[in-house]
């Protein structure tokens, strides 16, 4: 049993190679592969065939040390994403921008050697401009042209809705305008299938500006996004380029000077409509490429990636030959092609902003209540996670006697005992508005006003320490129920200046407090007996003395000059 792969590259070079039984064929862009593709967003070993038993087997990545390591940009087959796949005969692989058809062979018979089959382009190629990076696009101020067509994004569709039933009957223009609507249909349905098989922002509009050049004589084509803030609003004149490129390398290297018309694409973000903008003088002075960039002298249509609810960005096209201009019809093309990207735009940016959404949801939700996690998302800019000094009651709470405990015990009835402890303790404090720090052994600190901080942090935090003792009373029912033995906890707490936010490293971070104010709190923590609320001066102040408390005998604390005032919550009277 043999096969033959029919590949089509993207600069349009069509080839075959025969696959037969008994051996492996890898397929990459390094030279030392048997199918080697002239494709930049192929990887230097991507896929591999190999003979089995039962047919050939594509399989996504490379074989290193026993292992297979995926590539980055995956192997669809039929338009799906698949790590693994029996082909089947007729099957369409995507491996980058490059289309591999396969062909099952089942005759003994010779199998092809690689061989150009066609040129698919007949068209002068197009390269990437060499010019400006993503990151750093040229713009200029200058006035719009001496002539102007607009057309908004409803009045494409509405152009595209009215057609011709009747050929025979219709009139020459309207033939012609037949033939011209069915191209931009063919155009667009290429871009519909090109939208449905790629997630990636730079992959979208590198295959838009290629329908661009197939519909239009344009000389250079340029996309670009605008700005997109946490909370997804659009910053209109912050633009940045996603893709570019030019028809030929005489236009790539003149593309180095050129600049893109910030008074085009302003107006073109405002009002939401299209533009063509004619200025081409046919004066003889003009007679090299160079002087016409220099002079700015070109035909440009700037069109808007618009949707319903945003504007995110403009797609960008120009014309170099002062004798030559754009029409309408490129119009048409160019702004159907915009309008169908941008929804494929917000699509993508949507999906991201939800991914992220769920990542910060789901780190965040394990130490601060829900209600503060939404707020969050919803006000990112609200709170400021980089550091700073705030006013914190922190509550440390610790089991007495586990140390012995953990030595007599079996270690997963051990485990169990802190999740059950530690799955009560959590959602008090969370119900109580805290936040939850983090885990010390069979210790835990939570923090009340951070990230966010109120006028009854400290009688929160207070109310969580008497809901959690009287929880551990009812805990230790249930744990002498399951067999474990009963449980006590002595809780420190101390209200003062912290340093909050993000502490660690660029490896590992984590949302923390750190000072005086948390050492004390630790300090008062240690010095509590099982079933004992110790909390200081400032935590009785700040809760405007409302709990029932004895004061006790103040406590020296290292590194302080003056022994702190202790007070004990008489917890079983509230």
């Amino acid at each position: 049993m043999n096969g033959i792969l029919t590949i089509t590259e993207p600069n349009g070079r069509r080839w075959e190679f025969g696959v037969e039984s008994g051996r492996t064929y890898t397929i990459g862009r390094a030279k030392e592969n048997d199918v080697v593709l002239n494709d930049r967003r192929v990887s230097r070993k991507h896929a591999f065939i190999s003979s089995q038993p039962d047919g050939f087997r594509l399989v996504d990545g490379a074989e290193e040390n026993g292992e297979i390591v995926r590539s980055v940009n995956h192997v669809f087959v039929n338009g799906k994403p698949l790590h693994e796949k029996l082909l089947e005969d007729g099957d369409i692989i995507t491996i980058g921008e490059s289309r591999i058809e396969f062909a099952l062979v089942r005759s003994s018979g010779a199998i092809p050697e690689p061989q150009a089959v066609e040129q698919i382009h007949a068209q002068e190629p197009v390269v990437e401009s060499p010019g400006p990076s993503i990151s750093s696009v040229q713009y200029e101020d200058t006035p719009l042209g001496h002539t102007q067509v607009k057309m908004s994004a409803s009045e494409i569709i509405g152009r595209q809705s009215h057609l011709v039933l009747d050929p025979a009957e219709a009139s020459a223009d309207e033939v012609k305008d037949l033939r011209r609507k069915a191209k931009l249909l063919e155009i667009m349905f290429e871009m519909s299938k090109s939208l449905g098989t790629v997630f990636d922002l730079e992959t979208i509009f590198e295959r838009a500006t290629d329908l661009i050049f197939r519909g239009t004589p344009a000389d250079r084509v340029i996309a670009l996004l605008a700005d997109e803030t946490v909370d997804g609003k659009i910053l209109s004149y912050s633009l940045y380029q996603i893709a570019a490129k030019t028809r030929d390398e005489r236009f790539a290297q003149l593309s180095e000077k050129m600049s893109v018309s910030r008074t085009i694409t302003q107006k073109v973000m405002d009002e939401r409509v299209a533009i063509l903008s004619q200025d081409a003088k046919t004066d003889e002075q003009f007679q090299g490429a160079e002087s016409i960039v220099s002079q700015g002298i070109r035909s440009t249509i700037c069109a808007p990636l618009v949707t319903e609810s945003n504007v995110h960005g403009v797609i960008y096209a120009d014309r170099l030959d002062p004798f030559a201009a754009f029409t309408q019809d490129h119009l048409e093309l160019i702004s159907a092609i915009a309008a169908q990207a941008a929804v494929t735009v917000e699509t993508i940016k949507g999906h991201k902003r939800l991914a992220r959404e769920e990542v910060a949801r789901a780190n965040y939700s394990r130490f601060m209540p829900e209600y503060v996690v939404q707020q969050m998302l919803e006000h990112p800019n609200s709170f400021r996670l980089g550091g700073s000094n705030q006013t914190v009651t922190v509550l440390f709470a610790d089991i007495r006697g586990f140390t012995s405990l953990s030595e007599h015990s079996d270690p997963e009835k051990v485990v169990a005992l802190l999740n059950h402890y530690f799955s009560a303790m959590t959602e008090i404090i969370f119900a109580h508005g805290g936040t939850l720090d983090k885990y010390i052994g069979d210790g835990l600190m939570a923090l009340f006003g951070a990230p966010t901080s109120t006028p009854t942090d400290a009688v929160n935090a207070l109310k969580a320490a008497v809901a959690m003792q009287k929880r551990i009373v009812k805990l230790n029912e249930e744990l002498r129920a399951e067999g474990f033995p009963a449980v006590s906890a002595g809780i420190g707490l101390h209200t003062g200046v912290a340093t909050v936010g993000y502490i660690g490293s660029d490896k590992r971070s984590e949302y923390t407090a750190i000072g005086d104010t948390v050492n004390l709190a630790a300090r008062l923590e240690s010095s509590a007996a099982g079933g004992q609320i110790l909390f200081s001066e400032a935590t009785h102040n700040a809760s405007n003395n409302i709990f029932p408390v004895e004061p006790l005998e103040p406590l020296t604390v290292k590194n302080r000059t003056q022994p702190v005032a202790l007070f004990d919550l008489k917890w079983k009277q509230n």
